[in-house]
């Protein structure tokens, strides 16, 4: 296996990654969220008071890493943490009235993205592109870790 940069799969998925979330950032920006912000939003939206490992199952974060987030997020108003009855070491995440509403103004961010990326994108085929990507990760998840 080579070691030039050019050879790894690594390096064009985190660029990748870094490239979309900079056009995002000025989007979010608009809506006063960052883009993890976004992702757990998105989560949220679809199934409201999920435990925070059920957060960090769909989008692959660790607790350590959800939490921190999660208490801004608090802060700002967005979500309400709140332990479990039933299990006082589990801690649910529920949207708040404001972080309900944010999301009639999150639905155009899709398409604006679209709209900002079209015109550059050739015959870049991103369903395509985007099943190929669940297809790896789904792979990179049943690799055990060496």
């Amino acid at each position: 296996m080579s070691l030039l940069l050019d050879d790894q799969i690594c390096f064009p998925l985190y660029a990748a990654a870094r490239a979309i979330q900079h056009h995002y950032r000025p989007l979010l920006k608009a809506l006063g969220i960052t883009y993890p912000q976004y992702l757990v939003l998105l989560v949220l939206w679809e199934t409201d008071g999920l435990s925070v490992s059920g957060i960090g199952g769909h989008l692959h974060l660790d607790s350590g890493t959800l939490t921190p987030l999660l208490k801004r997020m608090a802060s700002a108003g967005l979500v309400e943490r709140r332990r479990s009855t039933a299990d006082e070491r589990v801690v649910t995440i529920h949207l708040t009235e404001a972080g309900r509403a944010l999301r009639a103004r999150a639905e155009a961010v899709p398409a604006q993205l679209t709209a900002c990326l079209a015109p550059h994108a050739g015959d870049l085929d991103v369903v395509r592109l985007k099943h190929d990507l669940d297809r790896l990760l789904d792979v990179l998840h049943r690799v055990p870790r060496s």
